[in-house]
């Protein structure tokens, strides 16, 4: 007879969780703010408090950029997640911010999949994993696309040193990967979380191609909010760049900092880091840099991850026949 915890026990620790999530995604950021070893907290306030960043003006402004960038990502996953079953914006919300605020502390964002799993009934929860997954990889395609063009002319303007024997490794192993991972599609004993990769290739396969398509759409217009983003703190930092030649430092940035793997919490470092490489090509102060890559995390992450902690701490887990 396997051993049961009491029905107020279980909830007792169900809150603990929640609780523990919404302090431990708290004290990350703190952290970060408080103890990042490339910008000290003093020096990025007094650059700002000097700038417009600020203003009235601009922090609304940014503040507007910032909700259209999540109300396409929730659209997103409202729209990929409708052919399994029709959720509200309302519940699209609660689950893509709530994930949010559920990841920030795990390698890759690997905790967005567990957080909205758990906002479905046990049957659809597979299915849920890979539609998250297929969410991903559209914005990641966008990234790519978008990111591999703009380095192109980057390392056409700029000629920067690359080591090219390194490069041709690493190129040869993502192909290995990729070969491999191939292979394993072949194969249906190969299986991912129990569930054949033969069955996994008959679903994405068969994943409605008009919800894949608006998908897309909604990455592709979340990447120019952003970037455009960038691109305003650019010129409000006064940075002498044209919108063309900002985007290929933007889009090469966001391309390299997508391929490193990384703690999410360290994902603003990663990116400060590339970014201070690739500026510093076009003279621009590394301080500048560092400071609009930490804004640009406070108002895409930090603050949707706030909003997200009233939905985590809020959660119940769904009944077998509960509609949203």
């Amino acid at each position: 007879m396997l051993f049961s915890l009491p029905y107020k026990t279980k909830q007792f620790f169900f809150v603990l969780i929640k609780l523990s999530i919404v302090v431990g995604a708290f004290y990350f950021i703190y952290e970060k703010l408080t103890n990042n070893h490339e910008l000290k907290l003093s020096v990025f306030v007094d650059l700002v408090s000097k700038s417009k960043v600020f203003s009235l003006k601009s922090i609304v402004f940014l503040l507007i950029l910032s909700i259209f960038n999540w109300f396409f990502e929730i659209l997103k996953w409202q729209t990929l997640v409708a052919p399994i079953k029709r959720i509200s914006l309302k519940t699209a919300a609660q689950q893509s911010l709530g994930s949010l605020t559920a990841s920030l502390i795990t390698p890759n964002r690997i905790g967005e999949y567990g957080a909205k799993a758990l906002s479905f009934v046990k049957d659809e929860q597979k299915k849920i994993l890979l539609i998250n997954f297929i969410g991903n990889m559209l914005q990641m395609g966008v990234t790519v696309l978008l990111g591999a063009t703009g380095l192109y002319f980057f390392i056409k303007t700029y000629n920067p040193e690359i080591n090219y024997l390194k490069l041709s490794r690493l190129l040869f192993i993502a192909l290995a990967i990729i070969a491999l991972i191939g292979f394993g599609f072949t194969k249906s004993r190969f299986t991912i979380k129990g569930v054949p990769l033969e069955k996994l290739k008959s679903f994405l396969l068969k994943f409605p191609k008009k919800n894949l398509l608006k998908g897309g759409l909604f990455s592709f217009l979340r990447y120019g909010l952003f970037s455009f983003q960038f691109y305003f703190l650019l010129q409000t930092f006064v940075v002498d760049f044209g919108y063309i030649q900002a985007m290929t430092f933007i889009t090469s940035m966001y391309l390299l900092a997508s391929i490193i793997p990384s703690i999410f919490i360290f994902d603003v470092v990663i990116k400060g880091s590339i970014a201070v490489y690739l500026f510093s090509l076009a003279g621009v102060n590394e301080v500048v840099i560092l400071s609009i890559i930490t804004i640009m995390w406070l108002f895409n992450f930090v603050l949707p991850s706030i909003v997200g902690s009233y939905f985590v701490l809020n959660f119940k887990l769904p009944k077998k026949h509960q509609y949203s």
